[in-house]
């Protein structure tokens, strides 16, 4: 069953905004650390953002620094990803993953993570 579910994907401008969310109400013991991966076909699975738990250290991939804004609200058990100033190489499908098991990876490796979303799309073009 899935443990993290995204939303928030779709349609925007280059140049707008759009907020990703992923409940994690189905990770009853918690994680290690949560971040977003994206991926489009042809490419590479992409570490986009991550936070991890332990020293509360929060990641960006370069390209997305300064634009994108991870952000947690543990008591609504929810993440979110705010990305503004959106490009055409930020169409992908967008996953929410955690590491529940402390793999020793960063977090934005996306070995670090042992659960997964089934992700949602997001498409940047005029």
């Amino acid at each position: 069953q899935l443990q993290l579910v995204e939303s928030g994907g779709g349609l925007v401008q280059p140049g707008g905004s759009l907020t990703l969310s992923c409940a994690t109400s189905g990770l009853t013991s918690g994680y290690y650390a949560i971040g977003w991966f994206r991926q489009v076909p042809g490419k590479e699975r992409e570490g986009v953002s991550c936070i991890s738990i332990g020293d509360g250290s929060t990641y960006y991939e370069d390209s997305v620094k300064g634009r994108f804004t991870m952000s947690r609200d543990n008591a609504k058990n929810m993440v979110y990803l705010q990305m503004n100033s959106l490009k055409p190489e930020d169409t992908a499908v967008y996953y929410c993953a955690a590491d529940t098991y402390d793999s020793g990876y960063v977090c934005y490796y996306y070995n670090a993570m042992d659960q997964w979303g089934k992700g949602t799309l997001v498409t940047v073009s005029s």
